[in-house]
């Protein structure tokens, strides 16, 4: 998850990224970063892939992550969570350069571009797509 602070308020985007293919499948931006988002990432992405089984899910040590719904959500659809050591982001390279690269191409310099929550979920949109 990351945040991003704006004259408006906060937001915070929990996307999930695929080692594999290297692109976002599922993700969810919201200005409070509760268990209700996780909720709708994961539904986003077990809705696109039904056969999970086996699969890692390496996230940080965030509370939402740790949240009992959240790992049985991840156990009843046979993935493995995987977690890094406490304050370490070299555990979690990828997702951290994503989230870099995001923030250095429509983020950091452009937050007054951003007037309001939609405009800045239509700018991730299209990022997440142009990503992908």
């Amino acid at each position: 998850m990351s945040q991003f602070n704006f004259s408006w308020g906060k937001c915070y985007l929990s996307p999930i990224l695929d080692m594999n293919m290297n692109e976002i499948v599922a993700h969810d931006l919201a200005l409070k970063p509760n268990l209700e988002q996780i909720s709708y990432m994961l539904e986003k992405a077990f809705k696109k892939y039904t056969n999970l089984s086996g699969l890692s899910f390496h996230s940080d040590q965030g509370w939402q992550y740790q949240h009992n719904y959240f790992r049985n959500a991840l156990k009843e659809h046979g993935i493995i969570h995987s977690i890094p050591r406490k304050e370490n982001c070299y555990d979690n390279p990828v997702m951290e350069t994503f989230f870099s690269r995001l923030k250095t191409e429509i983020y950091y310099s452009f937050e007054g571009k951003y007037t309001s929550f939609n405009a800045f979920a239509v700018a991730i949109e299209e990022y997440i797509n142009y990503y992908n």
